[in-house]
């Protein structure tokens, strides 16, 4: 068995047998983000810790995780070696991340907050590296605007089958293994220690790496690059629209559990299925935003989900409370609610990372220089931002409102109003400015027709003069100059 060495013909759509394979980490990445989100923070109260304890130790590896995209991203668009650019990244992350994964989800008794911190930067730096890797090789695998929707559509839908399959657990282990219990944690990293090499490997073995674009490798980047990059517009636009849609249903994740469980009334066991249906949307919700893209274009696509999310999350905080003993009539309009409010969230990460593929061309194109993997790290870098913000707000918002998370405790009305409170008002507010923020966004279908157009011109006479000038020895100066 050998590596898929060939790129995809640009014209070309990337065989759906390349996609699978090409998606398959994202599937344990897809469940260790839904652990790590919804699960971790709870996981670690549950065993002692106190919530300031557990924001802070969160806050504290996000403070140097978020530093570590951006030189990943560098590193990336330097790395050129016999088996790829990015394949070498691929086998790097995923030890990393097997290893962080286990030692944070089968800790020793009433670990320390110094514990948490080690680990959970060691296991973030490998989901970091995986990440990365596979948001910058998607943008490879198809140069096309609505190619790329395609790409990113079916990759995106096919990682929640990890999520999904994680949250059915209790039903396929009939109780074995639930999520948001202490002792169903080690099982679901031994999980993550299995599942991570091999779809890596997979993916690996039948993706093709695509090469550097002419010249490309000459081209040298200074940190500086990172705050010139952001004078490019469309950059900007995307890099703060996905801060917030990051931030809007992000912070629903740590309050959850919580929510579900202490305001509306649900068993924990309910809620973690009651989480398929937010997820599971995405399996249809991906690739239905991909093709509405393909007709309205990313940007306005964006803008109406973002819209129909506000109402839908509106809708699913008026559902009233069921109560023990309830039936599945009481229990369908949530579940109906749920898969409402995922299926419109199902269209930011895929869209996002989309444009952000478009507006590298559009770089490449004006400055000659090919910064795909320096792009796409800094919105996993605004991602990561996104997600300290809303540990770090809202869990002293709980303790302030007096909210105990212990398993088993007893909240007062006053709690649970504050915790309602907080699940509402921030998702709405900040999803809202992300689509705001896509007005008078200009780099459409039709300009970036015009620019793949121009880019592949160019790139045909850089390999012509490159043929001529090993053949002549004769040096060419068709390269865009970057000091201009």
């Amino acid at each position: 068995m050998t590596l898929a060495a060939s790129a995809q013909s640009p014209d070309k759509p990337v065989p759906l047998s390349t996609l699978t394979a090409f998606s398959l980490p994202g599937l344990p990445l897809a469940a260790m983000v839904v652990v790590f989100g919804v699960y971790l923070p709870r996981f670690y109260v549950s065993l002692g810790a106190d919530f300031i304890a557990v924001a802070g130790a969160i806050a504290t590896v996000r403070f140097f995780d978020i530093w570590l995209d951006p030189f990943l991203g560098l590193a990336m668009d330097r790395t050129r070696t016999p088996i790829g650019r990015y394949r070498p990244w691929l086998i790097l992350g995923t030890p990393v991340a097997m290893y962080g994964s286990w030692k944070l989800l089968d800790p020793p008794a009433a670990p320390s907050a110094g514990y948490l911190i080690v680990w959970l930067l060691t296991a973030y730096a490998g989901v970091s590296i995986i990440t990365l890797v596979l948001a910058a090789w998607s943008a490879a695998l198809s140069p096309s605007y609505d190619g790329r929707s395609r790409v990113y559509g079916i990759t995106q839908g096919l990682a929640v089958l990890g999520s999904v399959g994680l949250l059915l657990l209790p039903l396929i282990t009939h109780g074995a293994i639930v999520l948001g219990n202490a002792g169903s944690m080690p099982a679901v990293a031994m999980i993550f220690v299995v599942a991570i090499p091999v779809a890596s490997l997979i993916c690996m073995l039948f993706t093709p790496d695509r090469s550097a674009t002419p010249r490309a490798a000459h081209v040298r980047f200074k940190p500086m690059d990172f705050i010139r990059a952001l004078s490019n517009g469309s950059l900007l636009r995307v890099v703060l629209a996905d801060l917030v849609l990051t931030l809007g249903p992000g912070t629903t994740a740590p309050l959850y559990v919580y929510f579900f469980h202490e305001a509306k009334g649900f068993t924990t066991t309910e809620v973690g299925l009651l989480l398929i249906f937010y997820i599971g949307a995405g399996l249809v919700g991906a690739p239905f935003w991909g093709r509405v893209a393909q007709r309205l274009g990313k940007h306005r696509t964006v803008q109406l989900a973002c819209v129909a999310y506000a109402i839908c999350q509106t809708a699913l905080m008026a559902l009233p409370r069921v109560w023990p003993g309830h039936d599945l009539a009481q229990t369908l309009p949530t579940a109906i609610g749920m898969t409402c409010v995922g299926f419109c969230a199902s269209a930011f990460l895929l869209l996002i990372r989309a444009m952000v593929a478009d507006v590298v061309d559009e770089e490449r194109l004006a400055k000659g220089a090919d910064m795909t993997s320096v792009f796409f790290s800094l919105v996993t870098t605004t991602t990561k931002i996104g997600t300290v913000i809303t540990v770090v707000i809202v869990f002293p918002i709980l303790k302030a409102v007096g909210f105990n998370g212990k398993e088993g405790a007893i909240n007062t009305p006053h709690a649970i109003f504050g915790l309602e409170m907080c699940y509402l008002f921030a998702p709405i507010i900040l999803v809202g400015i992300g689509g705001l923020l896509f007005f008078g966004y200009r780099l459409d279908a039709k300009r970036h027709a015009l620019i793949r157009a121009e880019l592949e011109a160019r790139d045909s006479a850089l390999s012509r003069a490159a043929a001529a000038e090993s053949l002549v020895g004769v040096s060419s100066n068709l390269a865009p100059n970057r000091s201009q």
